[in-house]
């Protein structure tokens, strides 16, 4: 493969918008294992959030992900490949990076859905100090006047 070439398939690679339109590729050949990778993805994604089980799934899937696209990068960068297989190669990282876009998301989503449970928590143990600052201890009563008499 011819330097300009190389350096092309590099770029392509590292592009922001590389993934745009990219496919996430049916099976993928992950650290010596293959792996139905659209399916899996699509089968995580399906769901609202990972269930704690799958958890440490996804992150192993990603963790092996990340590893297979380092590896598949040097093989171009070290010019070990001729220019179609480094196109190939080039196509599958940026599938690679698709499917790991997509797992991500998951996590963000789970960070979301903590951050708002802790805001409602945070709310109510600041509602239940206010209540018992201002002398309305007895909160469920709904007027914070228990046990007074007019």
């Amino acid at each position: 493969m011819k330097e300009f070439e190389r350096k092309q398939l590099l770029e392509r690679i590292e592009r922001d918008s590389a993934t745009v339109g990219a496919d996430i590729p049916d099976r993928i050949t992950v650290q010596g294992e293959e792996i139905e990778l659209q399916s899996f993805v699509f089968e995580i994604k399906r769901r609202e959030t990972v269930p704690r089980g799958e958890r440490e799934r996804v992150e192993q899937a990603k963790k092996n992900l990340r590893r297979e696209r380092l590896q598949r990068k040097q093989r171009i960068e070290d010019n070990e490949v001729s220019y179609e297989r480094g196109e190939e190669l080039a196509t599958a990282i940026i599938g690679i990076d698709r499917a790991l876009n997509a797992l991500e998301q998951l996590g963000a989503a789970d960070i979301e859905q903590e951050a708002r449970a802790q805001e409602a928590a945070d709310r109510k143990r600041w509602m239940k100090f206010l209540q018992k600052a201002l002398g309305h201890e007895d909160a469920d009563s709904g007027t914070g006047r228990a046990g007074r008499s007019y």
